[in-house]
């Protein structure tokens, strides 16, 4: 019989690390950018809050260098919260590119999925084809046979 190997068996295999390397990494980057989010939902949380507190203290009254103490606080917040936007942009960004490449990826090892299945069904079909071959040579030379015993000897 012929070689039954998937010439392409390397690639297939490779083509499947490579796709679960892509998904591993797709799933790092999405639990990063969650977490990312969940900061950016703390700060604007703690903002709140503490903007809150901030006009709680002010209808009761403070004096000048609390007032720039708070106002000095909130604005630190807020440029934590516009570097936690960027990183997050940032993360999803990188997410949407791990998103493309485990997509490539899968592509890819689908295409070496498709043209193994191919091969394999050729291979059926060789084999079938080869036994059926055998059969028909089997029931020729044994219908030969036959009419050689019923021939008259003389």
């Amino acid at each position: 019989m012929a070689n039954n190997n998937f010439p392409l068996q390397t690639l297939l295999d490779l083509s499947h690390a490579r796709m679960d390397d892509a998904a591993r990494k797709l799933g790092q980057l999405l639990a990063g950018e969650q977490e990312g989010a969940q900061k950016l939902t703390l700060l604007m949380q703690y903002r709140d809050e503490y903007h809150q507190r901030f006009l709680d203290a002010a209808r009761q009254g403070v004096d000048r260098e609390l007032w720039a103490n708070y106002q000095a606080f909130l604005g630190r917040l807020d440029e934590a919260i516009a570097q936690q936007q960027a990183a997050l942009a940032t993360s999803h960004q990188r997410t949407t590119d791990g998103q493309r490449a485990w997509l490539d990826q899968r592509n890819k090892a689908k295409a070496f999925d498709t043209l193994s299945q191919r091969h394999r069904a050729a291979l059926h079909r060789a084999e079938g084809r080869a036994e059926q071959k055998m059969s028909d040579e089997h029931a020729a030379k044994t219908a030969h046979s036959m009419s050689k015993d019923e021939e008259p000897t003389n």
